[in-house]
């Protein structure tokens, strides 16, 4: 993969929609309103959204909370039967373009993106969210999600690599920890049930990767993985529940470089007793 695969501007969005025709449809656009703080963002969408734009709701559509296990993290990945249907309910096919976005750094986006590769299908991220598309001249409309006519799409699920708590406990890589400087070093946990990080693991955190609400030049993103040595060997990524995690992957990709995720992450890990913990840098 290159940047433009993973990547589209906002100039090339707006492109793309006002020259749309019955042969070359828009691209489907999904928007991913989703904080930690606050979860669901349907409020947020009403109240302005991309055109045409259909609502995910992240914690329902991009994760399943069917299991009682703790040490399947906050996040879970949804089973590949529930995630066919949602994509089919957003009337995604096989060879549908799909972009996706958020207002919060692409964090949310991400997860969308990394679910659809992983499914076997494409999904590019809408670089700056709607900050940028707005800065671009972009005009929102108010209302309720779109409603689609339902594809019949069947997903490859496992296209993109996962790896478990055993893969991460041995993993013969390098480790990368996409959560805030504090919680990696176990000056704080607000959420799980030990502070610190998995053993080994490197901090980076995901908002790094967009200090300015884009994305780093990829001069700047080589750079910054390079220094965490994941350009020359394997790569793994976690976070606090799986879900950050995804956008060190995205910027990866944008690299060219294929990382697996540890969807438990550390939700999963520290929920365990007897895996270790590591605190400091």
């Amino acid at each position: 993969m290159t940047r433009s695969d993973v990547l589209i501007t906002a100039d090339e969005l707006l492109s793309r929609l006002a020259s749309s025709t019955a042969s070359t449809p828009a691209p489907r656009l999904l928007d991913v309103r989703w904080t930690l703080h606050k979860p669901d963002g349907r409020d947020d969408f009403a109240a302005g959204h991309i055109p045409g734009a259909i609502y995910v709701d992240l914690d329902t559509e991009l994760a399943d909370h069917s299991s009682t296990d703790p040490t399947a993290g906050r996040h879970p990945l949804p089973s590949p039967e529930d995630f066919q249907e949602t994509v089919r309910a957003w009337g995604i096919g096989a060879d549908t373009e799909v972009v996706v976005y958020d207002d919060n750094s692409s964090l949310g986006a991400a997860r969308a993106w990394w679910l659809l590769r992983w499914a076997g299908l494409n999904a590019r991220v809408l670089d700056g969210g709607l900050a940028a598309y707005r800065e671009a001249g972009g005009e929102l409309e108010t209302g309720d999600s779109r409603v689609v006519e339902p594809s019949p799409v069947t997903i490859s699920p496992g296209s993109l690599p996962v790896i478990d708590a055993d893969d991460a406990a041995e993993w013969n890589g390098v480790l990368l920890d996409a959560r805030a400087g504090e919680r990696f070093r176990g000056e704080t946990e607000p959420l799980d049930p030990q502070a610190g990080h998995i053993p080994g693991a490197k901090n980076a955190p995901a908002t790094d990767n967009v200090p300015a609400g884009t994305f780093l030049p990829e001069p700047d993103l080589i750079k910054r993985f390079s220094d965490l040595g994941a350009l020359d060997q394997p790569v793994g990524v976690y976070c606090g529940s799986g879900v950050t995690a995804c956008h060190n992957a995205l910027a990866l990709a944008s690299l060219g470089v294929e990382a697996s995720l540890y969807p438990a992450s550390w939700s999963g890990w520290s929920s365990d007793p007897a895996h270790p913990v590591e605190t400091g840098v």
